[in-house]
């Protein structure tokens, strides 16, 4: 594959957008059982609004592709349990076009005329927030695998949850990771992000650390997301900061590593989050990726298992015989996002078509959620700021190396060793 490779361009290659769903102006697609719905009580109905086109489509396809995984599990071992009775799954996703606006109609469209039992979120933060009045309004629960920006649950949603922990929670403990690692200890950062709404909040992350870690931040700004990122890497090179942490989706941490490179700048470390560990980050830049850090929440290495999916390592291998591609921490997400929905539609024990009475049963189900599975352990917030967000796993620093994503810390999960300073781009 060339260097210049998108994302979006690596996932449809890699079949991300195989199985079925296409892309377009009003899209609902069912995706799943094959038997009827609706309220013939014959399948449990789960709507997904997610980014199956505009900016966001390759992380709305990649979202989707985890909680296709789930569906399709299920449904090969015949169905969720109920009372002895099994009942497959069907999905109806439906595409907001990457616009929280059009995401806030989706989710009225999936509940008032597809009656879906419960909702999937979406592959973006800005959507997701878009989404949570309405899954109230509706009384429908929504389990998100991928939103991560902290203003998803500061506005306490009743009826929506969060697999992932929110990014200010993972990025500040990047910086003290590299920090102590590495030798010489770096003394100063710059930050830079995005400016939406996880980008930035990753960004807000990431100064928080500097700031606890005792850096010198010699920049700390935002940036439109489509911007082009080489005088703004080219002013960062002129303060030598020993780390670059930048915050963004995959397409921008692509480019700044390329502007960065074109620059002729190389910090001693470069910290970015979410993307980096997409295959299309490696393959798009090549030997480029390599020293390159991010921040993950799951690898295949973890020792977790559970019973639907079983081990993480043979949940890494089953996803890779049906994608032809790694999963990544979101996938996993996304997957498990439907464990826990199987798990409380058992302890609910009703029949589809799911009444308003049974989904509020259902949510207050989910919130109670307390389990182990492949992933780790999920437990929902029930206070605070990061309210029904589940806080509970532990970031993982991540280094690309040859191309491979590689844990250096913590200790308890470390493959292999911390390459610092880096030498080039």
């Amino acid at each position: 594959m060339s260097d210049n490779l998108t994302r979006r361009q690596f996932l449809v290659r890699s079949g991300a957008l195989a199985g079925g769903v296409a892309i377009g102006s009003d899209f609902l697609a069912a995706c799943g059982s094959s038997s009827g719905g609706g309220g013939g009580a014959s399948e449990f109905k789960v709507g997904a609004v997610l980014e199956l086109s505009g900016a966001d489509a390759s992380g709305g396809q990649l979202a989707r592709r985890g909680y296709q995984f789930w569906v399709d599990t299920v449904n090969a071992q015949g169905g969720i349990d109920v009372g002895g009775k099994k009942y497959k799954v069907k999905m109806v996703v439906a595409d907001c076009k990457s616009d929280p606006a059009q995401a806030a109609d989706a989710v009225t469209r999936l509940a008032q005329q597809e009656k879906v039992d419960a909702m999937f979120g979406s592959y973006t933060s800005g959507v997701q927030i878009a989404m949570n009045p309405i899954c109230a309004k509706y009384q429908t629960p929504c389990i998100a695998g991928s939103a991560e920006s902290p203003a998803s649950w500061s506005a306490k949603p009743q009826f929506a949850y969060g697999i992932i922990p929110s990014v200010d929670l993972t990025a500040d403990k990047a910086l003290k990771y590299i920090v102590d690692l590495g030798s010489p200890k770096a003394t100063s950062a710059a930050i830079l992000g995005a400016n939406e709404p996880f980008s930035k909040d990753a960004a807000a992350g990431f100064a928080k650390g500097a700031k606890e870690a005792g850096l010198n931040v010699v920049e700390n700004s935002l940036f439109p997301p489509n911007a082009d990122l080489t005088p703004i890497l080219s002013g960062v090179a002129s303060k030598k900061p020993d780390i670059l942490a930048v915050g963004g989706h995959d397409t921008v941490l692509i480019n700044a590593v390329k502007a960065a490179k074109s620059v002729k700048y190389a910090p001693k470390a470069i910290i970015m989050h979410y993307g980096v560990t997409e295959p299309s980050f490696a393959k798009s830049l090549g030997k480029d990726a390599d020293g390159v850090c991010g921040l993950v929440d799951w690898t295949p290495d973890f020792p977790y298992s559970d019973k639907i999916f079983g081990t993480a390592s043979k949940f890494a291998s089953d996803y890779k015989a049906k994608y032809n591609t790694d999963p990544d921490y979101t996938g996993a997400g996304c997957a498990v996002s439907g464990e826990v929905l199987q798990l409380a539609l058992q302890k609910l024990g009703k029949p589809p078509h799911l009444s308003q009475s049974d989904r509020a049963k259902l949510n207050t189900i989910v919130a109670a959620t307390e389990i182990k599975t492949f992933y780790g352990p999920i437990k929902f917030e029930s206070s605070g700021d990061h309210f029904h967000d589940n806080t509970a796993p532990p970031p993982i620093l991540i280094q690309i190396k040859g191309g491979q994503i590689v844990a250096v810390a913590p200790a308890s999960a470390k493959k292999g060793a911390f390459q610092y300073p880096l030498k080039s781009l």
